[in-house]
């Protein structure tokens, strides 16, 4: 059983979000970081067990609550310890299930399109990955606050998926020069922010993308970690190119997200703004299937384990 630390609740978990840096890190290549346990599992939902009770109340919470919780790992565990800072009640209307893809999607949206690229009401944002489980949630969250979403995708599926969501346009990768496609479909102008999740070559091309002033956030580097970049245009453009992870910040960060997103981003859930998409859940002891699913990249949203309660 898990220790509760100062600040901390256990929370007996009923459901598990399941996302790409878990694969990484069963392959040994995400390193967990220190003082986290080495389970798996980034995000959590379920009921709070334990917990300080005057620490409870500060945050708005008691003994019972349903929460969600961003945890830095362990979360593939029938109980779970989280920063009480980190924890969000469970939207009204949503299943443990769908509350349990809210948290790592949702930071991390937050934290890179809104905080760090400032992506405003009227500007585009193209998501590389628009089917992903960052993807369907980047798609509704800029939809919600007025922005234009154009998003790329591995087939005709996945494109039409993304539509569905809310995007104005979607870009079959594999059939399309999605550097072309934006410049043909912002009259030459270019996006205002892009969310990358690829890196590599793709850079150079997004670099090409940008209008003036505009924004490049990577938050993964699935395509490879180089990359070649034509820094005149930068600097002509006077253009960002920034990123980050979530994961080995501190929990004050943390927390201050867990903040921006309930002020934020949980009112526009309870009003239907932003749905879940779940593709798939799994019982927790078929992991080695869910994580099967996510490297096929066959998947159209999130993927979930679940520990009995459905």
């Amino acid at each position: 059983m898990p220790v509760v630390g100062v600040g901390e609740v256990l929370i007996r978990v009923s459901a598990s979000g399941v996302n790409r840096p878990d694969v990484l890190q069963r392959m040994g290549h995400y390193p967990v970081p220190p003082g986290a346990s080495d389970i798996p599992g980034l995000e959590v939902a379920g009921v709070i067990e334990q917990g300080e009770a005057q620490a409870l109340a500060d945050a708005g919470f008691k003994l019972g609550d349903r929460v969600c919780a961003l945890v830095a790992g362990g979360g593939y565990a029938q109980y779970c310890v989280a920063p009480i800072g980190q924890c969000l009640p469970v939207p009204k209307g949503w299943t443990d299930v769908q509350a349990a893809s809210l948290p790592e999607t949702v930071f991390t949206v937050w934290s890179n399109v809104f905080d760090r690229a400032h992506l405003q009401s009227g500007e585009t944002l193209l998501i590389q990955g628009g089917s992903s489980g960052i993807g369907v949630t980047a798609i509704q969250m800029a939809k919600a606050i007025g922005a234009q979403v154009m998003v790329t995708a591995g087939s005709d599926e996945k494109c039409a998926a993304c539509l569905a969501l809310g995007a104005d346009h979607a870009i079959n990768y594999k059939t399309h020069d999605f550097q072309a496609e934006v410049k043909r479909l912002t009259g030459g102008q270019g996006v205002n922010v892009i969310l990358d999740m690829v890196a590599g070559s793709y850079v150079a091309k997004e670099v090409e993308c940008l209008s003036e002033d505009g924004r490049l956030v990577i938050i993964a580097v699935q395509g490879g970690v180089k990359s070649e970049i034509n820094a005149g245009l930068v600097l002509r453009r006077r253009l960002t190119v920034t990123g980050s992870t979530l994961r080995a910040r501190s929990v004050t960060f943390k927390q201050s997200i867990a903040q921006a997103c309930l002020k934020n981003v949980w009112p526009l859930i309870e009003r239907g703004s932003i749905k879940p998409v779940i593709h798939s859940t799994f019982a927790a002891q078929d992991a080695v299937k869910a994580h099967a699913l996510m490297e096929s990249n066959a998947h159209i949203g999130k993927i979930v384990l679940t520990w009995g309660v459905a």
